[in-house]
């Protein structure tokens, strides 16, 4: 198969375990251009990318540039806070404006669930969903799961528990999925109040006590408190859900075996994990960035292969 079965990337839930290989496949040789002298590749040279941002982001819309200028595509990027969203415009409005000056493909993250799969039923253009709301970020999932699949050779089979605020996560819902279809045994791990009710229709475990999950587990992705998400207080503080669920030097050595760590990020420093296991021998953390390029190129080529000339 050479071939997503997807027009748009809205979710892992709409992949299969083939489409995802097909894009590890793909990812892998996009990392061999991306450790070369010359790093750019000619392949989307005449196709343009609207990077559609309506929530604040660092990483992965640097993550998509980046990938986007490596495939010499042309490229637009539009910031909501400065825009005419302010003023009331609508979403749609906003984005037939954006199609208007012939755009093949939009990269969009929103604050809404679902804002994707409501754009791609109204406009004609492949969408790929950078976040939406609390409910999915595919690309991160993919990075993670092809971050395991290098250190490990692969991922069916292995043990990889998510800590801390599963219930404000877009992360961990693509985690499970993509985790899962890979073949990955899943365990969620952190307070009562910041798991939804929903987790154990998942066919995941559910762990609260740290340690038993740390002992547990091959890989932990350590997931960063979503403050901003966060309407009303879940836990009493940042240091008591700290000392409950962070994760330090001294937990980390005092484990039965060497374990892998990965953090999506950004990382608040000394509240989910300490600056000693996050720059240690067992953190992946900076391969999942350089592997966030190669991912999302590979995701813009392969479907940038399906759009209609």
């Amino acid at each position: 198969m050479s071939q997503l079965s997807v027009k748009h990337l809205l979710g892992i839930k709409d992949l299969n375990e083939q489409d995802i290989q097909l894009i590890f496949k793909t990812a892998d040789n996009f990392k061999d251009v991306i450790n070369r002298p010359i790093k750019k590749v000619p392949s989307l040279r005449d196709i343009t990318i609207a990077n559609l941002f309506f929530e604040n982001s660092t990483r992965t819309k640097l993550s998509f540039e980046l990938a986007e200028k490596r495939l010499s595509a042309d490229t637009i990027s539009f910031s909501a806070s400065g825009s005419s969203i302010s003023k009331g415009e609508t979403l749609i409005d906003t984005v037939n404006n954006i199609l208007a000056m012939k755009v093949d493909m939009i990269v969009m993250r929103h604050p809404n669930p679902g804002a994707g799969v409501f754009l791609s039923k109204h406009i004609n253009s492949i969408i790929i969903n950078a976040g939406d709301g609390a409910h999915e970020h595919p690309t991160q999932a993919l990075l993670d799961a092809f971050s395991i699949r290098e250190k490990y050779g692969d991922v069916a089979g292995k043990k990889v528990v998510i800590v801390g605020d599963i219930l404000h996560s877009r992360v961990a819902l693509s985690n499970i999925f993509c985790l899962q279809k890979l073949g990955a045994e899943v365990m969620v791990c952190g307070p009562t109040t910041l798991m939804p009710r929903y987790i154990s229709s998942l066919g995941v475990k559910v762990e609260h006590d740290l340690v038993k999950a740390l002992n547990w587990c091959e890989v932990a992705n350590m997931l960063r408190i979503q403050l901003e998400r966060q309407d009303i207080k879940y836990f009493p503080s940042l240091r008591e859900y700290s000392m409950l669920y962070g994760l330090d030097k001294k937990l980390l050595d005092s484990l039965n075996k060497p374990i892998t760590i990965m953090h999506p990020g950004p990382i608040n420093r000394g509240v989910e994990i300490t600056s000693d296991v996050a720059d240690s021998e067992h953190s992946i953390i900076l391969n999942q960035v350089e592997n966030g390029v190669a991912i999302r190129m590979a995701v813009l080529y392969l479907l940038a292969g399906r759009a209609d000339k």
